[in-house]
């Protein structure tokens, strides 16, 4: 990191300053009331703090008292902070405060505010300063001209007393008055949105503004936990080169991997898509059990995680259990990991960082999305689902992951249709499970649709699931109209 940076320490900020902020830079923190201006502010302090910097905050707004109080939530102690209160007490309210003629520093010292100000940063010498907010500057002033005049004092004076500083501020008073954004170095927007369809609000964090270096554009998640703030940066996956084909991952039945060629490349993506209950999540399952039981030094699959979006870890335990597939001796011995996701509270940036954790950590060879219907819900807000998609599987094929992505249909018979997300360009491979009508009963159809690095058989076949797992046909042969969802004969040739 270069030598004028200072890492800011809150999870995924930095990586969207693109390594810190600017030394002895000025920066503006935006948002409404109730989007974590304080708790930003509070928790860079701290940080800095921890590494050797000497910090100062200075409150307009709210009594030092209150704010001890509300972080005691985060297990925070203020002590290692200088606090400066100037808020207005009722003894100092009065006619005349805030009336300035003179605008340079040494001239506005007069007003016990601005003079409270240059003192703490003179006595202190601080290298970290947050004034929260500014906002209290701004309605001190007689008009709009003297205030322009202050804050530009006041940016020059902090910069040239070697701080790095956070000015806080409210988006509607910005609007009206842009010298302020045109004083500072940099400005770092907050956003809360109400959703009506999710329980919690989404919140985000923007760059507005950097001097002097890049930035990571766009709306990053954020989230206020139990410890503070985290920051999910979103990331634009570059492809990178691929690392497909060094080994072939079985399906552990021998017609299934006929139909495919051999099986499923690793490091390609594949689509299991189909109806509701048709067995796409324990097709899945089997390329799990089979490759973590067949796994060899450093070639082949070693660990493998399950996303799931809509059942229980246990019921997935127990219907596996059922058909002999046992899940629960992986996780034991560490080779399998499955996760539950709630797809109503959780940001797509949130997962990809989840996932990216998993896979930086060795831990993650082959990957199970059950399923994208599920994903789809947690990114719908969020922009094109598509395009979060097409992230997480570029980053995973860039890794060298092998991907499923289950997919559900909702015709279960009727005009053949891959996906309904229109995202069939992603996939190396696509595996189609459908219903067909025939000799009076239901049947399960599997084929292979898509294999990119090679060849398949492009015929259909019944698959069936049994308690020893599943059991794919030889090819239907004499039918036709299989993909229809009723076949019908057709005399041998």
């Amino acid at each position: 990191m270069s030598d004028n940076r200072i890492p800011t320490a809150i999870p995924g900020f930095d990586e969207v300053l693109h390594g810190g902020l600017i030394r002895e830079h000025c920066y503006l923190i935006v948002g409404a009331a109730g989007t974590g201006k304080t708790v930003f502010s509070l928790q860079w302090l701290l940080q800095g703090i921890t590494n050797g910097k000497k910090g100062l905050y200075i409150t307009l707004a709210e009594p030092v008292g209150k704010i001890e109080q509300n972080v005691t939530s985060f297990g925070w102690k203020l002590d290692s902070i200088d606090m400066l209160d100037l808020t207005i007490k009722g003894e100092r309210a009065g006619p005349g405060l805030g009336e300035y003629h003179i605008f340079p520093p040494s001239d506005v010292e007069h007003n016990p505010v601005w003079q409270g100000i240059y003192d703490a940063v003179r006595e202190k010498r601080p290298k970290l300063v947050v004034i929260d907010s500014v906002t209290q500057l701004r309605y001190l002033s007689a008009d709009e001209y003297q205030f322009r005049k202050q804050i530009l004092a006041l940016v020059s004076f902090l910069n040239e007393s070697g701080c790095t500083s956070f000015l806080a501020f409210e988006p509607s008073e910005l609007e009206r008055e842009t010298s302020v954004a045109l004083a500072v170095d940099g400005i770092v927007r907050l956003r809360m949105q109400v959703s009506p369809s999710r329980v919690i609000g989404l919140r985000s964090v923007q760059i507005d503004k950097l001097r002097g270096s890049d930035f990571m554009t766009g709306l990053h998640p954020m989230r206020i936990t139990s410890d503070g703030i985290h920051i999910y940066p979103h990331r634009i996956e570059e492809a990178g080169e691929l690392l497909a084909g060094q080994y072939t991952v079985s399906s552990g039945n021998g017609e299934l991997d006929e139909l495919l060629g051999g099986g499923l490349e690793s490091g390609t993506t594949t689509i299991i898509t189909g109806p509701a209950g048709v067995g796409k999540s324990m097709l899945a399952t089997h390329f799990i059990v089979k490759a973590l039981s067949e796994k060899e030094g450093t070639h082949g699959v070693r660990r493998a995680v399950l996303y799931t979006f809509e059942e229980s870890v246990n019921a997935i335990i127990k219907r596996c259990a059922g058909v002999g597939l046992p899940l629960e001796k992986l996780i034991e011995d560490g080779s399998l990991k499955i996760v539950r996701v709630n797809a109503m509270n959780l940001y797509p940036d949130e997962f990809l960082q989840m996932v990216r954790e998993v896979v930086e950590q060795g831990a993650c060879d082959l990957m199970v999305l059950d399923s994208l219907r599920g994903y789809e819900l947690a990114m719908e807000e969020f922009g094109t689902p598509q395009a979060h998609l097409h992230n997480l599987v570029t980053y995973l094929g860039r890794k060298g992951v092998t991907t499923l992505l289950l997919n559900e249909v909702e015709r279960i018979t009727g005009d053949l249709m891959a996906t309904e997300h229109k995202i069939s360009h992603l996939a190396d491979n696509i595996i189609l499970m459908r219903y067909a009508e025939h000799a009076s009963r239901v049947i399960k159809i599997i084929g292979c649709l898509k294999k990119r690095l090679g060849g398949f058989e492009p015929e259909l076949r019944e698959l069936q699931i049994t308690g020893a797992g599943i059991s794919v046909s030889k090819k239907l042969t004499n039918l036709r109209g299989i993909l229809t969802g009723v076949p019908g004969y057709v005399s041998d040739l």
